[in-house]
């Protein structure tokens, strides 16, 4: 009998499983990896990875990339096709947008890979950091919502589960969250646009990623994936979000100097799994063997997200399509 997965998405080293990381997911499995360049060669490769991934884990067990095309791009020529950033569809129509996303979902799919982290909703407005820039969709909400919604159709359609990030908005920040951790002073009155993409598809099925974000108004002293008021307030509450809330990648230096435990401590403010992207073994050891397993109510709302897909692809007239990549002319990347 398999143990009961930790609250965990890891990543892992290299372009096949190690002895230890073997070792390891058998007795103290993740729910979840995420892959990156670093694991990725070719295409026989990687789909023999992620097979070795849910042999250990699980047929369910689900396995991300960060693919959104342009410069966020896991999956790269030779092998794979060059998907334009998210940006070039800003006043497309919504098939457009829904075909790419579909196709890009499928090729990640062949692959194994069933949880893809987009579309970016935060808003790309003038004057700040441009790590939203052409990831974003837009600066106006609704234009963000409108092509938001056929991102996730697509990428829905095509089988994978998406993930809207980053919640409640990175848009607003002078700086990387990578690097160091964004302020931001926008009142509540103003982060209501930032708010308004992700309280609009909330119901979607989507995940939701959180922000490594201090919001002044929101709680002064943590950040939005540390925050249990943010998260319970704003996140669950004034965005009416009840699907599967992951942290972002956990070892981002925004964190650092605010917690000893920043997984446990995402945990406790109301994320349902952590993440933990550097694929080093003794920081995974000492994750699985310190983290709770996986609530039954996270996994309830893992099954929704593939529920949603299952409808979505059983009904597709009622999502206002029949395939979105049908008579698709692309974007120019």
């Amino acid at each position: 009998m398999k143990a009961t997965p930790r609250a965990l998405i890891l990543g892992v080293e290299g372009h096949s499983l190690t002895p230890r990381e073997i070792a390891l997911f058998r007795s103290a499995p993740p729910l979840g990896v995420i892959l990156f360049a670093r694991n990725i060669a070719n295409p026989a490769q990687l789909r023999a990875l992620t097979a070795s991934i849910r042999e250990l884990l699980g047929a369910e067990a689900p396995i991300l990339v960060d693919q959104e095309g342009g410069r966020v791009a896991r999956l790269k020529p030779p092998h794979w096709p060059v998907f334009p950033p998210p940006g070039q569809f800003s006043d497309h129509p919504d098939a457009l947008a829904a075909a790419n996303a579909a196709l890009l979902g499928a090729a990640c799919l062949a692959e194994g890979l069933d949880v893809v982290c987009a579309p970016v909703l935060d808003l790309r407005l003038p004057g700040y950091h441009q790590i939203v820039g052409d990831r974003g969709l837009g600066a106006d909400p609704a234009e963000v919502t409108r092509l938001g919604a056929a991102w996730m159709t697509g990428l829905q359609w095509a089988g994978v589960v998406p993930v809207m990030k980053h919640m409640p908005g990175h848009g607003r920040a002078m700086t990387d969250s990578h690097f160091e951790l964004p302020r931001v002073t926008a009142s509540r009155a103003e982060l209501a646009a930032d708010f308004a993409p992700f309280a609009a598809l909330a119901g979607t099925g989507a995940w939701g990623m959180t922000a490594h974000v201090l919001y002044t108004a929101l709680d002064p002293d943590r950040p939005a994936t540390l925050s249990p008021r943010i998260i319970a307030e704003v996140i669950r509450g004034e965005m009416g979000f009840d699907g599967l809330l992951v942290s972002d990648a956990l070892e981002m230096k925004a964190l650092q100097g605010l917690s000893n435990d920043p997984a446990r401590a995402c945990l406790d403010a109301g994320c349902d799994v952590a993440m933990h992207c550097t694929g080093r073994i003794e920081e995974n050891e000492a994750l699985l063997a310190s983290l709770p397993p996986v609530t039954e109510r996270a996994l309830a709302r893992l099954a929704a997200s593939r529920d949603a897909i299952a409808a979505l692809r059983a009904a597709p007239a009622a999502a206002g399509l029949a395939d979105p990549t049908h008579d698709a002319v692309p974007v120019q990347a």
